[in-house]
């Protein structure tokens, strides 16, 4: 009996429009009814998360930073930070290339220090808790950073995603997103939360299920009992065997699955 259902958001539960399918939230209380919890898996910061599932957040557990924070039951079970030295180090990198923006994300806030306006106007959209910061370092001295998020001002695949991997030694640089990479600690990935939150509910691997559309995702569809990929997933993930391809997300193909699966 699956008793986990995770899923991505944007490009895989999400359409195109980025507007939640209306089946959601009464999908999330149906699934609850039947002893499913549902958990939103994003690379969003959490006080967004909680504002975009308010209406069912009593019947959720939530993945968030990619996997930096896992949320249940009204508190943080699993956090994942990244070492003060480690985002110095990588900030040094980032500052060294063009186009590159980075953002500080930590569990209550998201911290930037450029003002350039095609990247404010973008992060503003998906962070709800942002602040312009003069210094980025002296804000990983003081506040535990639970991942970098950067933004490309050009496809990420083909610039910044092939820019910082080799360049960051030591750390984890994943594209997260058409325009975004995210560095972390090496270990951290949205696998390791949904581990956390399996553990936290006391829910085998077995009875879970996930879905996501990006290399982000990998470890966690790897931890799930079944694991589906929609059809405008990254091509790599595609490749990688993980899951199973499913139809697109411009389709609702994520609430499709889950009503299929769960008969709903």
């Amino acid at each position: 009996m699956i008793k986990l259902i995770a899923s991505d958001l944007d490009g895989t539960l999400l359409p195109p429009t980025k507007i939640m399918p209306a089946e959601t939230f009464p999908y999330i209380r149906r699934l609850k009814a039947m002893g499913v919890t549902f958990a939103p898996a994003s690379g969003r910061q959490l006080p967004n998360l909680k504002k975009l599932f308010a209406p069912v957040l009593d019947d959720i557990a939530i993945i968030a930073e990619n996997g930096g924070l896992a949320w249940a039951d009204g508190k943080i079970i699993f956090c994942d930070p990244t070492p003060a030295d480690g985002v110095k180090y990588a900030l040094d990198i980032i500052d060294g290339q063009e186009g590159l923006y980075p953002l500080l994300s930590c569990a209550d806030c998201a911290y930037y220090a450029s003002d350039y306006q095609p990247f404010v106007t973008t992060l503003l959209k998906s962070y709800s808790s942002a602040k312009r910061a003069d210094d980025l370092r002296k804000v990983a001295d003081n506040e535990q950073v639970l991942k970098i998020s950067v933004w490309d001002s050009q496809p990420c695949a083909e610039h910044g995603g092939i820019i910082l991997p080799p360049l960051i030694k030591g750390m984890r640089a994943m594209i997260s997103g058409y325009d975004w990479l995210d560095v972390s600690a090496p270990q951290a990935n949205k696998g390791r939360a949904f581990d956390a939150i399996l553990n936290y509910l006391g829910i085998s691997r077995e009875e879970s299920i996930a879905f996501g559309d990006h290399m982000n995702d990998y470890d966690m569809l790897r931890e799930a009992g079944k694991a589906y990929i929609p059809e405008n997933g990254f091509f790599k993930l595609k490749e990688s065997g993980v899951g199973e391809i499913i139809g697109p997300h411009r389709e609702n193909s994520v609430i499709k699955k889950i009503g299929e699966i769960m008969s709903l």
